[in-house]
């Protein structure tokens, strides 16, 4: 049911914030599509109890998005954005979290900008200072 996210190419807009925007607005469009928004009700009770499932969904689906955010992250440090142990499990369970609460539990589509309302976010939250 996921299938594009961990397949486009890894965003480079020169900022973190942009970059995270564009990683969201997949993530987004990932959880919005019919295949995934009527399977993740039931999805969600199966991660609980299936280790089998969980372990599938972690290879499958979270590693490939923690490579992806961990080149982001590569990127934003080199430019000083970011402290180069800024945690990238943490910061994708944040990510993920709230997709997934947006659009799997509250079940309306998303405000256009809420990846980019995220971004802002994430990305202030974590900059250096």
């Amino acid at each position: 049911m996921f299938t594009t996210t961990d397949h486009a190419p890894v965003p480079d807009t020169g900022t973190l914030a942009g970059d995270l925007t564009a990683l969201l607005r997949g993530l987004i469009d990932e959880f919005q599509a019919p295949a995934a928004a009527a399977a993740l009700p039931g999805l969600l009770a199966d991660f609980a109890a299936d280790p089998a499932l969980k372990a599938r969904i972690r290879g499958d689906f979270l590693a490939p998005s923690k490579e992806r955010l961990l080149i982001v992250f590569e990127r934003a440090a080199v430019r000083g954005e970011i402290a180069a142990d800024t945690p990238v499990d943490l910061v994708l369970d944040t990510l993920a979290g709230a997709v997934f609460f947006h659009v799997g539990l509250v079940g309306e589509r998303p405000d256009p900008q809420l990846a980019g309302r995220l971004a802002a976010v994430i990305a202030k939250g974590i900059e250096v200072r």
